[in-house]
């Protein structure tokens, strides 16, 4: 599981990357947000989810971590595509989009926290 979330960290990495450049040559920052998040949630927290899920094995061997990966991995992307909507479309239309990814992002991130604490709690077999 933690390799599965440096793979896909960097991967959001290269396009938080991309997207900062693409912004900085046209001077249009109206993605900024999408650019931050992309980064944050995408490079950061899924790098950061792969080395805990690598460090402590026993975390990553646990259903809650896969469901942890594919809600976050859902999430965020629905999440920048709704600000995309928002931006480019209509904020009415976006709103929705966007709210959803981001809920979907807060329960990965409560499914993550539950999985650490009941499984960090209980004793090792050695």
């Amino acid at each position: 599981m933690g390799k599965s979330f440096i793979k896909i960290a960097s991967v959001y990495f290269f396009v938080g990357v991309t997207l900062g450049m693409v912004m900085g040559i046209t001077e249009s920052f109206q993605f900024t947000s999408d650019h931050a998040h992309i980064n944050l949630l995408g490079w950061v927290s899924m790098a950061l989810f792969g080395l805990i899920y690598h460090c402590f094995p026993q975390t990553a061997n646990q259903k809650l971590a896969k469901v942890h990966f594919w809600l976050h991995n859902v999430g965020v992307p629905v999440m920048v595509a709704g600000h995309f909507i928002f931006v480019l479309v209509s904020e009415s239309a976006g709103l929705p989009i966007m709210a959803s990814g981001g809920f979907i992002v807060v329960v990965a991130t409560l499914i993550f926290l539950i999985n650490i604490f009941m499984t960090l709690n209980k004793p090792q077999n050695a």
